[in-house]
């Protein structure tokens, strides 16, 4: 008799009771969704609406390209060593891309540059983007996603970004997240090997209750229990933040914090935080918006001493250590 071994997807997909570990992205239902928060949160008298409302248009023109675009898929010798050694799948840090990243980043320009009247900056940011040469553009994506800051150009970065966004979204739609392997580092993406963006715990079907981290790159989702640091899996130490009134008494305080759609997550024992959106309280909650909208709330951590424990992707630092400013607030109202 031959007895066949389960492999841990073919487990999980045979135990109903079983949470849920991956979430792969809807190919054409990340931009726009994201989009729409972003405009959503800049009408809420926020202090860089103007900077979201660009970054709306940016995700518009995601949505615009990815829907006729193509990656080059992965190599099935490639997946199967990932695989084999519990590696991402399609990790950005390999130094292997599809080239068409660059066109995809020409036609993001020119989408932007279609959709109304650009403030003086912009128009010399993308004359500038456009001038860049295969290099160039390669070494600030190799910077970007190595997290070398004094590298990185703080103004061009969320474009450059967005374009790659759009390449490793289309891959990863595209993943059997039966074939997505365990990797050791549970704070990193098992598809492309990124940082999370943020954190979300959804509402509704087989993710109901569930908490999941948001890859900044690739848009997919993977479950990590409550209570546990993202950036060291610490159990100890981890505490929640929420911007509330000032002067508010305990009672106030509290009811704050038992009502805040999002609030920032910090470990102790690391000192850095991520947010963290519950989906119950808003159902429209975009972890990759609603992280970048909540300025206010990375200003009140780094008042505590607590240091991000990654930059948002279309949010880049200045330099190592700066607070999360946006290098610019022109964009096309």
């Amino acid at each position: 008799m031959v007895q066949r071994i389960l492999e841990a997807g073919d487990i999980e997909a045979l135990d109903h009771t079983a949470i849920p570990r991956i979430r792969m992205p809807e190919r054409l239902a990340v931009f726009a969704p994201r989009a729409a928060r972003l405009r959503q949160l800049a009408g809420l008298n926020n202090p860089i609406a103007g900077y979201l409302r660009l970054m709306a248009v940016l995700a518009d023109a995601q949505q615009a390209v990815i829907a006729g675009f193509k990656a080059q898929p992965p190599s099935p010798e490639l997946i199967a060593s990932a695989q084999q050694h519990s590696m991402p799948l399609i990790p950005a840090l390999s130094g292997v891309r599809d080239p068409a990243w660059r066109a995809v980043l020409s036609q993001l320009l020119d989408k932007l540059e279609a959709a109304g009247p650009l403030t003086p900056p912009l128009v010399e940011l993308i004359a500038r983007l456009r001038t860049l040469d295969t290099a160039t553009l390669d070494a600030q994506a190799d910077a970007i996603f190595a997290q070398r800051f004094d590298e990185v150009d703080p103004a061009s970065a969320p474009f450059i970004m967005a374009a790659l966004q759009v390449v490793w979204t289309d891959l990863a739609a595209d993943i059997d997240k039966r074939e997505v392997p365990y990797i050791e580092t549970l704070g990193l993406c098992p598809v492309c090997g990124s940082h999370p963006v943020a954190s979300i715990v959804r509402v509704g079907g087989v993710y109901d209750n569930y908490r999941y981290l948001q890859c900044g790159l690739c848009s997919t989702e993977w479950h990590m229990v409550r209570s546990k640091c993202s950036n060291c899996d610490s159990t100890k130490g981890i505490a929640y933040h929420v911007v509330g009134s000032p002067d508010a008494d305990e009672a106030t305080r509290e009811a704050e914090s038992k009502n805040a759609v999002l609030k920032a997550e910090s470990c102790d024992e690391c000192h850095t935080y991520r947010k963290i959106g519950i989906q119950s309280k808003d159902y429209d909650f975009e972890p990759f918006a609603d992280d970048l909208a909540s300025l206010t709330l990375d200003l009140l951590m780094g008042a505590e001493g607590y240091r991000r424990a990654s930059p948002h992707p279309w949010l880049w630092p200045e330099q190592a250590g700066d607070a999360d400013e946006p290098a610019s607030e022109s964009g096309s109202d």
